[in-house]
């Protein structure tokens, strides 16, 4: 039948995107935001691997509703008359009907399934509303598909390297390989015991006399400034001295003629 749906589409309306994946509930960002049309499902970014060679279309979410980037929606169906929204710099397009509680009053565009206020020259709020509207009047869908054998996801995508279970495993592996010392001869093993502790001792006496010194300049360092504050302790006192007694002295008069 010409009104017939395509499996990928059927699909793309029952789809909770956005929800926690099952196969990585422990991992981090594990949200389902990919749709792979060759299996009609949606898939979190760690279940990108198994997916590779398949059309895969990116899910993204605005004022609370799923949307898809037109410029994919275009390879796959006519997006003809469907209002687009931008976002990041991208055109959107909704992909599920929003019907509004109350019907649309006055002059303008409205859609054609839902009663949104719209645009012109648009007259379809959503990819649903477009496809419902085709199939009521019985054209067909086959003339609005368009055949596309390859979709990857777009180049800002972020995809996750690495789990960090794998990274904890991998930092626990390298730290057993770097301390462990493979030695199978004993004696081996107390030569370089007897060498480890021979250093250490040496280290240990090259600090004391380190210690040593350090404690010997800084006696010393004491005696002399213990010295010199004496010192200059002295010349205040015999300066103060001398100034007293020049005060004090009896001022000597010029003999009488």
């Amino acid at each position: 039948m010409g009104i017939q749906k395509p499996a990928w589409l059927e699909a793309l309306y029952t789809q909770k995107f956005f929800a926690a994946c099952s196969f990585h509930e422990t991992a981090k960002k594990n949200e389902k935001n990919v749709y792979c049309l060759d299996c009609c499902t949606s898939i979190c970014p760690h279940c990108l691997p198994s997916h590779r060679f398949h059309r895969l279309l990116q899910i993204r979410r605005y004022v609370y509703h799923d949307v898809v980037r037109l410029e994919d929606l275009q390879k796959l169906v006519d997006c003809n008359n469907v209002q687009s929204y931008t976002i990041n710099n991208a055109k959107v397009v909704f992909i599920k009907k929003r019907p509004q509680n109350r019907q649309f009053k006055g002059s303008g565009n409205y859609c054609t399934s839902c009663d949104r206020s719209l645009q012109e020259p648009y007259i379809h709020c959503s990819l649903g509303c477009k496809v419902d509207y085709v199939v009521t009047l019985k054209r067909g869908l086959s003339p609005y598909l368009r055949k596309c054998e390859s979709l990857q996801l777009s180049p800002d995508f972020l995809v996750p390297l690495q789990s960090e279970s794998d990274d904890q495993d991998m930092t626990s592996d390298q730290t057993l390989h770097s301390t462990i010392v493979d030695c199978d001869d004993p004696m081996s093993y107390s030569s370089s015991s007897g060498s480890e502790n021979m250093s250490m001792s040496m280290a240990y006496t090259n600090r004391d006399q380190i210690v040593r010194k350090k404690r010997s300049g800084l006696n010393y360092s004491y005696v002399y400034c213990s010295r010199s504050a004496h010192k200059v302790s002295d010349d205040d006192q015999d300066m103060s001295s001398n100034m007293i007694s020049r005060r004090k002295s009896i001022p000597h008069r010029s003999p009488l003629c």
